[in-house]
């Protein structure tokens, strides 16, 4: 569970019991593995229910992100995409990541939480999670992040994280040492582009709980 300061409370419109939940642990029980699930989270209770009955209002309203379908065409990200972002709770932290299809937001994949990690071993992990489900699929989506350095580790492949190998987090090691090695061993033509944040605002796999 990533830890905030700041009291947040998650609508779920499509999930397994939708609904207003106030933490990420019970909201994420109920759109984990639910194909098509939507949900976002708020600062406030009365936010929340105003949110519940009219969810793409609020979402394409949302603080930090744009509407994409006003933007020209010369501006805006190519919308049939995968985009994929991670959270950690401090640096190293307690880490996720996921992908969702960047036009609709649908989450494609969900990751962790996994102990001791960082944003970049997330962002990586998460673009080779993304490429390997766009290979499987034979689907020619660019995918979006809006970490240069995840995007740079991918092209070499290989990370150069300054992150120390611990008890805690030896899974993260385990994962990456396959992300590595799948990226060697695989042929893709898929783009990975970067997420232009300053004109399209937040990247839309991003957990909204900044």
């Amino acid at each position: 569970m990533v830890i905030n300061s700041r009291k947040k409370y998650y609508v779920v419109w499509q999930g397994i019991q939708p609904g207003i939940y106030d933490n990420w642990a019970a909201c994420k029980k109920q759109v984990t593995g639910y194909l098509g699930a939507q949900y976002k989270s708020f600062t406030s209770h009365d936010e929340a229910q105003q949110a519940f009955g009219n969810p793409f209002e609020v979402i394409r309203g949302a603080k930090g992100k744009k509407d994409l379908t006003t933007l020209s065409g010369t501006e805006k990200p190519i919308l049939q995409s995968i985009s994929v972002d991670a959270a950690c709770a401090g640096n190293p932290g307690t880490l996720e990541f996921r992908g969702v299809f960047t036009e609709t937001e649908t989450p494609l994949f969900d990751r962790g939480p996994y102990k001791m990690g960082t944003v970049n071993i997330g962002e990586f992990l998460a673009l080779v999670l993304a490429l390997a489900y766009c290979k499987k699929h034979n689907l020619n989506y660019p995918i979006y992040s809006d970490s240069k350095t995840a995007i740079a580790w991918v092209r070499n492949k290989r990370t150069n994280t300054k992150l120390v190998k611990t008890s805690q987090n030896e899974q993260l090691f385990v994962m990456l040492k396959n992300a590595e090695s799948w990226l060697r061993n695989n042929s893709y033509s898929t783009q990975i582009l970067k997420w232009k944040t300053e004109l399209w605002g937040e990247i839309p796999a991003d957990y909204g709980r900044k």
